[in-house]
């Protein structure tokens, strides 16, 4: 099983192979979402980021390249690790995918294992070695060391306060409804009242000082949002 509940997107026009992705990496205990083009997997990095892409290179519309070079210019996507999969093995083929940004290059027909084993790897490399770190304006986050900083001053913030601040920071100008926030920060399985959000926003607020925690706007009759 896998060590740790990563979420991974699968994009996979063919619904058959698409299936049988989902269903082995469910098996190891990823946490899995798919989508079957271009236009679904942006409405799905939308609403959120996943720990890795599985990209198919051949799709209707935007193709496997295409939807690559989108996810590496946005700030929020580009560090996502991404693997492609496809039928066309030539050597300038893999070129032109490691090119626009892929992590790695997985060729058509591959063994469930293999792949299976990439994905390991390459979300063990990111872990280790990629960024930990998250910034907005004078807000710094170490999502590895759980420790937050504003305009180069520490501040102690407790578990609930943190994973709320992650969220917002994970996609700033993003307006999250209550009842995300608490999905994300609380769990679905836990029925909290919403205005308990109200109320540790408040708190977040407080924290951050007079500056910083006025980045946390408040959008009226929808939520809130960072920046």
């Amino acid at each position: 099983m896998a060590s740790s509940r990563a979420q991974i997107l699968v994009v996979e026009d063919e619904a058959a192979q698409r299936e049988v992705i989902a269903y082995n990496l469910r098996k190891e205990g990823y946490v899995v979402r798919t989508a079957q083009d271009g236009d679904e997997a942006e409405l799905e990095l939308a609403e959120e980021v996943p720990d890795l892409i599985l990209l198919d290179w051949m799709m209707p519309g935007a193709s496997g390249l295409e939807l690559a070079r989108r996810i590496r210019k946005r700030p929020e996507t580009r560090e996502i690790p991404l693997i492609m999969l496809t039928a066309r093995a030539e050597e300038d083929d893999v070129i032109r995918g490691l090119d626009v940004g892929a992590d790695d290059y997985v060729t058509k027909p591959y063994s469930v294992t293999e792949l299976l084993a990439r994905i390991r790897s390459i979300l063990r490399r990111s872990k280790t070695g990629g960024i930990d770190l998250i910034r907005v304006d004078e807000i710094e986050m170490n999502v590895e060391t759980y420790r937050v900083y504003v305009s180069g001053q520490e501040i102690s913030l407790g578990p609930l306060e943190f994973k709320l601040l992650r969220t917002l920071m994970e996609r700033p100008g993003r307006v999250f409804e209550r009842e995300q926030l608490l999905d994300k920060v609380w769990g679905r399985d836990i029925y909290v009242d919403s205005r308990t959000v109200d109320v540790h926003i408040g708190r977040l607020r407080k924290t951050l000082g007079p500056e910083a925690g006025r980045q946390i706007r408040t959008v009226r009759g929808k939520g809130y949002a960072l920046g």
